[in-house]
């Protein structure tokens, strides 16, 4: 099969991004939560020694962190008890020694925090991209055993979204957010009992804003979510309209359309401006609502501290740490409440990925035919096809082809042409009846099988970014350049080849449009030259192109035609004039078939079809 390389486009207009969450904003959800963790832990099962270990670094990392404001409390209380004396008459002497003592120990706590937090992450990250690689190598294997139904009902874009965007988020979370929410819960825990340790009733007084918090911060976020989305409707349909009037400016300028063009954009723009700003505006209202109801407790805090202080109920000490504690406390809250969105739209992530994984096979049975094409005779026997049921679109079909016979495939659009091909290289499989390529029935071969006996050269030219050599190479495998060239020349392709500056060594960029399409076209020929396939199947691929070049196109195809059965989906009837057999086609149904004269002669489908051609200048 001819591929091309494409730069990946979101078409299905998912967005994923990941960025601040907030307390109340709603995560995207999975349809079965528990059951996806589930899965989704399994593949984390063959690290669970290491992760468990992680986890008690975290632990040990955190706990170590939550002390150190007591410890530097002791230094406070050190140095304010020295002052105090001197203040009354008492010339006591600093002690430095002790104060080194508990410098040391605080750079001991600060450094062992930093060890454990960094090996920590050392491992997670390692277990997170060794689970997300095996994840990457399924789905990948996965794709190519998918049959071609699933990507007929799945956009690219979609697809694209699943093996990229949703990956990479569980990637994400599995790197940062499980140890985080663990850290966060310790923290949570160390913190509250550090602070119940220092003085009961500050601790309640700490814990009475925390509901105001978290009700401030969830009425906001349900307004902002509102513009947020807003904003992403505004963005989708300004880059929808860029994309567009980007693609086809030959056709804007053409007709003038670049004023229409302008304005279109300018009131998109206009829209995502509005919806961006009140969305930042609301939202960014949170931290400076939330620092206010926390400088609102820390006011509390300080000065029933301050009376405790003076009353010698507490040591300033005490209450310096309390402070930094109650700074601290609010922060693993958010963190707790925006890892617990991300981890639900992790797993709604790791759902769609695992949907991938869960799409029925393509079935394949190995060759029991020796798969072997001598003659290249194909035969269609009450051959009957549909794409959904109930809805027949082939039934009864019997064609009968010798080998080396060209065979042209006509009718209107939906007439069932192409669905006659995707069954003969079994992209789909027959409900009903049999195909024959020699004496063998194609379900007795496997589809590899199948499709090695086969060549196509297609309207739509799919080439791949690498060299133009890579490009004709991938007709056969393994093939050396002076093959390459060979087909290249039986395909008049080598001659423009070589006028370009890197000759056979030019780069195709993403989109392949640094060469022409009908030097596209002389290069799929020259691939299908070098397969050197028995039966061909051809889509006229002679539109868009130069006089000069069609006729060498033309040239190329008839030489790669030559002894091989070929199968012509015809768009100009002109072109097939010398078909040993016509196939005209209408609603999944053979209703003519012969020769160009004998189908003129009958006056029928085909006389029309060829008539209406004659009389648009199609048929020249």
């Amino acid at each position: 099969m001819n591929q091309k390389s494409q730069s990946p486009k979101n078409t299905s207009g998912n967005i994923h991004r990941r960025g601040p969450a907030a307390i109340g904003v709603p995560a995207e959800k999975a349809k079965d939560f528990k059951g996806t963790l589930r899965r989704l832990i399994v593949y984390l099962s063959p690290y669970k020694i290491a992760i468990v270990f992680s986890f008690v670094l975290a632990i040990i990392g955190t706990l170590f962190g939550v002390v150190a404001p007591r410890i530097l409390g002791r230094a406070t209380d050190s140095i304010y008890l020295v002052v105090m004396e001197r203040i009354q008459g008492n010339n006591i002497p600093m002690d430095y020694g002790y104060l080194q003592e508990i410098l040391i120990m605080l750079a001991g706590v600060y450094l062992i925090n930093a060890v454990m937090t960094y090996l920590m992450q050392r491992i997670m990250v390692s277990i997170s991209q060794k689970t997300v690689y095996g994840l990457r190598e399924q789905v990948n294997d996965k794709l190519t055993k998918l049959p071609l139904k699933y990507f007929d009902n799945h956009s690219h874009g979609e697809i694209l979204s699943r093996v990229t965007n949703d990956i990479d988020n569980v990637s994400n979370t599995l790197q940062q957010s499980l140890n985080q929410m663990l850290t966060s819960v310790v923290s949570l825990i160390g913190i509250f009992i550090m602070m119940l340790r220092i003085n009961l009733l500050l601790t309640l007084v700490t814990l009475i804003t925390l509901p105001l918090s978290i009700l401030i911060t969830k009425n906001i976020a349900k307004q902002s979510q509102k513009q947020f989305k807003a904003q992403q409707k505004s963005l989708g349909e300004l880059n929808g309209h860029i994309e567009e009037m980007f693609t086809g400016h030959r056709i804007v300028k053409a007709y003038n359309y670049e004023d229409k063009s302008q304005s279109k954009f300018d009131s998109f723009n206009e829209e995502l401006y509005d919806s961006s700003s009140k969305a930042q505006f609301i939202s960014g209202m949170i931290m400076p609502l939330m620092t206010f109801v926390g400088n609102v407790g820390y006011v509390i805090v300080a000065a029933l501290g301050s009376i405790f202080v003076t009353r010698q109920v507490l040591s300033l000490g005490d209450i310096q740490a309390f402070i930094q504690y109650t700074r601290n406390f609010s922060q693993p809250i958010v963190q707790i409440a925006n890892i617990a969105n991300i981890i639900q739209s992790t797993i709604a992530s790791a759902e769609r990925v695992f949907e991938i994984l869960d799409e029925e096979e393509e079935w394949d049975q190995p060759s029991t035919c020796s798969g072997k094409v001598v003659q290249g005779q194909v035969q269609f026997n009450k051959v009957k096809f549909y794409y959904e049921e109930n809805r027949p679109l082939i039934e009864n079909l019997d064609i009968r082809v010798k080998g080396g016979q060209t065979v042209a495939i006509v009718g209107p659009t939906g007439a069932g042409k192409t669905t006659l091909v995707n069954l003969l290289m079994r992209f789909y499989d027959i409900i009903e009846g049999s195909i024959y390529i020699d004496d063998c029935d194609v379900h007795q071969l496997s589809r590899g099988d199948v499709r090695s006996m086969f060549g196509m050269v297609l309207q739509d030219t799919w080439l791949f970014k690498g060299t133009l050599l890579d490009n004709i190479a991938y007709g056969k495998e393994n093939a050396a350049e002076y093959e390459v060239i060979e087909a290249s020349k039986n395909a008049y392709a080598d001659d423009f080849i070589r006028r370009l500056p890197e000759g056979y060594q030019t780069e195709l960029n993403e989109e392949a449009d640094n060469i022409s399409q009908g030097q596209k076209q002389l290069i799929t020929i020259a691939r299908a030259l070098l397969a050197d396939p028995q039966i061909l199947i051809l889509d006229e691929a002679t539109s868009s192109v130069d006089t000069l070049t069609e006729k060498l196109i033309q040239k190329a195809t008839q030489k790669l035609m030559k002894g091989r059965t070929s199968f012509v989906i015809a768009h100009r009837l002109s072109t097939i004039v010398d078909a040993d057999l016509i196939l005209v086609m209408n609603e999944g149904q053979i209703i003519e078939q012969g020769t160009h004269q004998q189908l003129l002669k009958k006056q029928g489908f085909y006389y029309d079809l060829y008539n209406s051609q004659f009389a648009m200048g199609i048929v020249s």
